[in-house]
Parts: C-alpha cells; sequence; structure tokens
C-alpha cells in the first residue's frame, strides 16, 4: 500500500521542509494541515458530504490534509477533486481563516456554486452521499448530537466573513 506523503507545518502555520507519512506519529513542535471548504449555493444551503459506516457514518464538510508539495489552496482543489468528482480550480475559492490550535493547522475556504449533486462522482470508498443543509437544518442537528457544533460554528464564521 502507498502511504501518502504530507508536509509538516511550524506552530505559526509555516511550512517546515519536513514530511510525515499518513498514519505515522507526529514529531511534537510540528503540526499537520487541513484544508476545509464551505461549499455554498444561491439558496444559502451548505453542501454536507457522509462518510461511509466503516467510517464513522456521520456528517462533514469537505476538506482533508494537502499532499507533499502541495499548497493548502492546491489541497483544497485535489481535495474537492477526489471527494466530490468537482473540479473548482477555476472558481473563486475565498480564504477565510487559518491557523494552529496545538494539534493542527488549517486553512478555511469558502465557494459559492450552484450543483447539482445527482451528478457529482462522490468517493465511495469515503462518501455514502451529500446534501445541501441551511443553517438552521444544520444548526438542529447539532442539537440533536447528530452533528457536532464545530460545523455549525464554521458555516457560521463562514457567512460571517461573507457578509450574511
Amino acid at each position: 500500500m502507498d502511504r501518502e506523503k504530507r508536509d509538516l507545518y511550524d506552530k505559526d502555520g509555516n511550512i517546515t521542509g519536513l514530511t510525515y507519512y499518513k498514519g505515522d506519529k507526529i514529531p511534537k513542535g510540528y503540526y499537520p494541515m487541513v484544508v476545509i471548504i464551505a461549499i455554498e449555493n444561491s439558496d444559502g444551503k451548505f453542501l454536507m458530504q457522509k462518510r461511509v459506516e466503516s467510517k464513522g457514518g456521520d456528517y462533514g464538510v469537505t476538506g482533508g490534509h494537502p499532499k507533499s508539495g502541495e499548497s493548502p489552496y492546491q489541497g483544497i482543489i485535489t481535495e474537492v477533486k477526489e471527494e466530490l468528482g468537482l473540479d473548482i480550480s477555476d472558481r473563486n475559492i475565498i480564504e477565510f481563516g487559518s491557523g494552529c490550535d496545538g494539534k493542527d493547522c488549517y486553512k478555511l475556504y469558502y465557494v459559492r456554486m450552484d450543483i447539482d449533486i445527482s451528478k457529482l462522482k462522490i468517493q465511495l470508498e469515503e462518501l455514502s452521499e451529500v446534501r445541501w443543509f441551511s443553517i438552521e437544518e444544520l444548526q438542529e442537528m447539532a442539537d440533536n448530537e447528530i452533528l457536532n457544533k464545530d460545523q455549525v460554528e464554521f458555516f457560521e464564521k463562514c457567512r460571517n466573513f461573507v457578509g450574511k
């Protein structure tokens, strides 16, 4: 099995030139990069994906870890392509947050686009479905402990940034 090679970052989110392989223990003082994107349609609904049961069966946002040599921006384009079969490289992708939280470094992205989800080619070994949700539906899911409240906070932060 070919393990995915990834770059390591320092506490300030700077790339260090060091790498690790998916599944390896991260050395103390170094952090992996996580990239996440909010995809919003013209109805103000956000795209969420549901993991296959063998990976927890929970809903989550689209994202992951850039491969070694990819910038975080390139990484989010790759993740969307891998998970949803969707090329967003020609879209206006906006970074609306970044930082390091002691566990990971992260970059948060936003793109607005209307997608016919029935035409998506989802990564079947990872995902069982994708759906559009309003912020109210997401909040209700968090209230009922179906969704992590951090995910709702992510979308609210995104909405605040884009001025909704």
